[in-house]
């Protein structure tokens, strides 16, 4: 069986988990421990970020080179189109939405959560003991501004990254008003890559993600919650519904590296 290497909030892993189940591939997840060390996933892949994709003896790094790596090994329901026009308009939006909602999505959420602290100790993972949630909890607004200097999330930083995120948002809604897809009648890694790395902005309505059910449908406030981007995220949500397996029935995931940093 496949396995995938990854962190149950990091977009990127979300972005796989996405392509798997849209190929209708079996995988087990291993979550790994962030901030506890780096030696483990190093030592089997050479670098420290998720998600990595374990498929018998080869280790395939970075989402995009998973998603490429998934469509020539198991071709069934293929992400690239064939046809040169929309395999170009596939890879270039692709990369955009891995620099500019991917990026920016972890911005916009950051804000969101040092701005409020139940929303922060809601974001764990439901394994997540309770003595870790409640000293996250408890963590004060003013601190967790000052580290995000650091992770450049400085508030304007922020405000530019939600300003960005916004028009990225009424592109999207209107590229997709009379298309039932980005780039055609057909669903691309354009689409996956889109849909899934909005989840920092607002989670789904139906649990596939291991977090508190209070959170299904809320997001960061002023996107999730604006009317003008209904349309996007009723496509996401639409898009997750046909392809994306809840967590209902799925096993538990693997024992993970307890050494490595997450993307």
């Amino acid at each position: 069986m496949l396995e995938l290497y990854q962190w149950e909030l990091s977009q990127y892993s979300e972005k796989v988990r996405l392509i798997l189940d849209y190929k209708g591939l079996d995988y087990r997840k291993i979550e790994v421990t962030p901030g506890v060390g780096q030696l483990d996933l190093f030592r089997l892949t050479g670098q420290r970020q998720v998600p990595v994709l374990k498929d018998g003896s080869k280790y395939i790094v970075d989402s995009t080179e998973i998603a490429k790596y998934l469509d020539l090994e198991y071709p069934e329901r293929p992400l690239i189109p064939e046809d040169p026009h929309k395999r170009g308009l596939t890879l270039l939006m692709e990369e955009w939405a891995d620099e500019s909602i991917g990026v920016k999505g972890r911005k916009a959420l950051f804000s969101a959560i040092s701005q409020d602290q139940g929303f922060r100790k809601s974001l764990l993972p439901n394994s997540t003991p309770d003595i870790f949630k409640t000293l996250l909890e408890g963590v004060p607004s003013d601190v967790l501004k000052v580290l995000g200097f650091g992770v450049g999330c400085s508030p304007d930083m922020v405000k530019s990254a939600i300003a960005d995120l916004k028009q990225d948002l009424e592109a999207l809604t209107l590229l997709l008003a009379d298309s039932p897809y980005l780039t055609g009648d057909e669903p691309t890694l354009a689409d996956l890559t889109v849909a899934s790395l909005s989840i920092l902005l607002k989670f789904p309505q139906v649990a596939y993600l291991d977090l508190p059910a209070g959170l299904l449908g809320k997001g960061v406030p002023g996107l999730a919650d604006n009317p003008d981007y209904e349309l996007f995220f009723t496509w996401r949500d639409r898009l997750y519904a046909q392809f994306r397996k809840p967590l209902i029935g799925i096993p538990p995931s693997g024992s993970a590296p307890t050494a490595i940093q997450i993307d």
